[in-house]
């Protein structure tokens, strides 16, 4: 008969513990150390202190033989597992991508891009205010300004996503770069009649914060945090999923072993009439 030794069970039990214990301690390191687009804050917070509790739940009822512990652990999983299935999902197809061949790191994002979900954390005024004043307190071109002063050419291709659409005019525009941050229309004007083009300002406090192009760029970003979130999840899953299926053995085991003692406590409470 196939039997798992409970210790091996618990053994694995502490993989989804420090797997939770890492979430959490990345959501802090986000909080502290992260940028305006903090996507993964939440989600990593939450639902590393929802597995922290389960997980330590299933091991306590695991090595110490508490079927009832079990049961409640195995019922969370069973809603954990209901749960982030179809969250996965979610995330792959809000994630997919939507860009065209002209679309990329060094030519930069439009809005329309990315999905209908995600441009929505843009197309809402309210939101953007936030994520503009956001990157306009935090500098975000200013570091690109002070690398250039050392390596014009290093600075410029580490750029990140939100400094290409933020920090620069779209290549298209034909602008002519004179610092990391100074760009000069062409005299006879810009060579695309885009929005973006028009919109670009010198200006540090203003550059191409209100660009379709930043705007783009803030999503890629984004849209890189969730495809981060969706292995989390696709790592918790599977192995939720595994030890969910050993936990159900590790009751059994428990059964198994309460019966065989009941068994054997009868056989040696009748042995002294039987030799009477």
């Amino acid at each position: 008969m196939f039997r798992i030794n409970n210790t091996l069970v618990g053994i694995l039990h502490t993989l989804p513990l420090l797997l939770s214990i890492a979430a959490m301690g990345d959501s802090a390191y986000i909080r502290v150390h992260g940028d305006c687009q903090k996507v993964l804050q939440y989600p990593l917070l939450f639902g590393g202190l929802f597995i922290f509790v389960i997980s330590t739940l299933g091991l306590v009822g695991v090595l110490c033989r508490v079927n009832a512990a079990l049961y409640l652990y195995l019922l969370a999983t069973f809603f954990v597992i209901l749960a982030f299935s179809p969250f996965t999902i979610v995330a792959l197809f809000v994630t997919r991508n939507n860009a065209p061949d002209r679309a990329g790191p060094s030519v930069g994002y439009g809005v329309g891009d990315f999905s209908p979900w995600l441009q929505h954390y843009v197309t809402d005024q309210r939101n953007w205010d936030v994520a503009q004043s956001c990157l306009v307190q935090k500098r975000v071109c200013h570091g690109l300004a002070v690398d250039a002063n050392n390596n014009d050419s290093l600075a410029f291709k580490r750029l990140t996503t939100t400094q290409i659409g933020c920090c620069k005019p779209p290549l298209r525009c034909g602008f002519t770069k004179k610092n990391a941050t100074f760009w000069e229309a062409p005299k006879a004007g810009p060579l695309a009649n885009d929005t973006d083009c028009r919109t670009w300002s010198n200006r540090q406090d203003k550059l191409c914060f209100n660009c379709d192009s930043c705007k783009g760029g803030v999503l890629a970003n984004i849209r890189s945090q969730w495809r981060h979130l969706t292995i989390f999840n696709a790592c918790v899953l599977v192995l939720v999923t595994i030890i969910y299926v050993l936990g159900c053995y590790a009751i059994r085991n428990n059964r198994l072993e309460y019966s065989n003692y009941t068994t054997q406590r009868k056989i040696r409470m009748r042995i002294p009439s039987t030799i009477i």
